[in-house]
């Protein structure tokens, strides 16, 4: 009976991990399919950002201009904060000419509240400080105190002095206080400030009834959604539960995404989920795509954020290189033992091919007194000339063995000596720039993948070149095995196509997909779809296809 409960037991975990898993690879490929199509919404934001700049530059009366500013305010919030600033120093200057009162000071406060959230909080307090806010409604008053929660409240986060932190932190509960008697409680920030606070204070209970709340507040897929969703992430890690926790921030990456948000903060916090979680390549890519979009809205705080992961990435990458030099190593040791032992085997075959040659002069010498046994002799002599063709076509299969692994031992020393030299050009160009303090200029070549795009494609050079070098009819050759319409032709002499690069390394003894994918960069799924629809235009058996590509170029095929 325990052993039957621990069969259900161990057949019902397997079922869950394999759900985990295929749930987790559909969200990979939904966050994938909206980073594909991330072109797109930023392209269908830009043509509702440039109607609203249109009926701004059709509006005659000093209020709807104001409007239609304080909208493209709105709309460059989440996109470019450059712009999102200057259509609010728009709304300032014409509140200030209507004599507005209440508008200037709520658009002075936003102002306020942009400059912190980029990282420049001297210029956030110059500009609250020059606000006197008696005499206006509020919500402006509300907005104004928000503003100053707002710049103590990230000077307390990002501050490495404890004294100082506390002198922020009590600044930033008074402005909060403040904030909270005059804004509605349904404010997007009143919802935010009352759920960290319940958070700090760790009232779990509390803070997810006010999520709950908040998330009934917002429409499902929006902007304002994204921040409420990237909450509930929060919620769920602190309570510790995984599954909801990484379903919520994806809720919140798509939502960012699609909404052509540039201020990302739950990408960021996915990719350092699948950095913890050893999903170097994955990470590696969503970091680079939110990188790109920080770029692009202009926020020195979330670079911040950024430089430390994508140092830890670069980290991983170099440790991975190195874990694959030693296997490379260890591979070619082993080839180089195989070897000898095939040259150890080739002597005894020729010692014991001597051998039956002495044997068969002995033989014919002694033909006239063992006529009798003719009949053996020459059944003999048969099997020895089926050894010997076997012993030649071993010769030529060694022969060409050693041709491949002498060609392909020379082109790796030399390009572990190039790799050596560009590492030391790296190392002194780093130290240059560092020694000039061209930190920018560091950082900006750091993050970009140039550098290993051309390190691949630079690879898959040589590959091709020491490929064609030793085979240099199997392009012919390949398509000469495929019908008319699913051959392959490469656009440059002397390169392969991916499908002819495929199967020259399945030609080299590198059958499995699994290690054909990590070399060439591509996803297993992509290698066997490759692979089978070649097969499907093969002219023979496609079972044997793969066996005869193997057979090309060998002596006498």
């Amino acid at each position: 009976m325990r052993r039957l409960l621990v069969t259900y037991l161990l057949t019902g975990l397997s079922a869950c991990i394999g759900y985990q898993s295929a749930y987790a690879d559909d969200v990979y490929r939904k966050i994938d399919e909206a980073i594909a199509h991330s072109p797109e919404y930023v392209a269908q934001y830009e043509l509702k950002i440039g109607e609203a700049r249109h009926a701004l530059s059709t509006e005659t009366s000093a209020d709807g201009k104001f409007q239609r500013n304080f909208r493209l305010f709105e709309l460059y919030k989440p996109f470019v904060s450059d712009s999102a600033m200057y259509f609010l120093r728009q709304c300032i200057q014409l509140a200030d000419g209507m004599g507005d009162r209440s508008a200037s000071v709520r658009c002075r406060s936003l102002l306020a509240i942009r400059c912190s959230n980029i990282g420049m909080y001297d210029e956030a307090l110059n500009i609250l400080d020059s606000i006197h806010p008696g005499g206006i409604d509020t919500l402006s008053l509300g907005t104004y105190y928000e503003a100053y929660n707002n710049v103590y409240s990230e000077l307390q986060y990002y501050t490495r002095l404890p004294e100082m932190q506390t002198i922020y932190l009590d600044k930033a509960h008074h402005y909060e206080e403040l904030m909270f008697q005059y804004l509605s409680p349904t404010h997007e920030t009143c919802f935010l400030r009352r759920e960290q606070r319940a958070q700090g204070e760790n009232k779990l209970d509390e803070s997810m009834r006010i999520n709950d709340e908040w998330l009934k507040s917002v429409e499902e897929g929006s902007h304002p959604y994204a921040m409420v969703a990237l909450y509930r992430y929060i919620e769920y890690k602190m309570q510790g539960d995984t599954v909801q926790m990484m379903h919520w921030l994806t809720e919140s990456v798509l939502a960012d995404i699609r909404n052509a948000a540039m201020d990302q903060g739950s990408m960021w916090e996915l990719a350092n989920e699948l950095m913890l979680q050893g999903d170097i390549d994955r990470a590696s890519h969503y970091i680079s795509f939110t990188s790109d979009c920080a770029n692009r809205y202009g926020s020195r705080q979330r670079n911040w954020q950024i430089s430390p992961l994508l140092s830890h990435i670069a980290k991983e990458y170099k440790s991975q290189s190195e874990r694959t030099t030693s296997q490379l190593r260890i591979a070619v040791t082993f080839i180089s033992i195989l070897a000898l032992l095939l040259l150890g085997l080739l002597f005894f075959l020729h010692r014991r091919n001597q051998q039956l040659a002495t044997a068969r002069n002995a033989l014919h010498e002694t033909n006239g007194q063992l006529a009798s046994l003719n009949a053996e002799l020459k059944s003999t002599n048969e099997q020895l000339s089926m050894v010997n063709g076997q012993l030649s076509m071993v010769n030529g299969q060694l022969s060409e063995s050693n041709r491949v692994k002498e060609e392909y031992i020379g082109r790796f020393m030399s390009l572990c000596s190039q790799y050596i030299d560009k590492l030391d050009n790296y190392r002194k160009m780093v130290n240059k720039k560092m020694m000039n303090k061209e930190l920018d200029e560091l950082f900006r070549i750091s993050k970009s993948t140039e550098l290993k795009e051309k390190e691949l494609e630079e690879l898959y050079e040589n590959f091709d070149t020491v490929f064609l070098h030793l085979f240099p009819n199997f392009i012919d050759d390949f398509n000469a095995l495929l019908t008319p319409e699913t051959q392959v032709r490469p656009k440059e002499e002397n390169r392969l196509t991916t499908e002819i690069r495929i199967f020259a390394l399945i030609r080299l003894g590198i059958e499995d997909s699994s290690k054909i994918a990590e070399f060439l960069h591509y996803s297993v799924n992509t290698i066997y779809n490759y692979r089978a629809r070649i097969k499907n235009g093969a002219i023979g058996n496609r079972e044997h296809f793969e066996r005869t590509v193997k057979e090309l170029g060998l002596l006498g095929k």
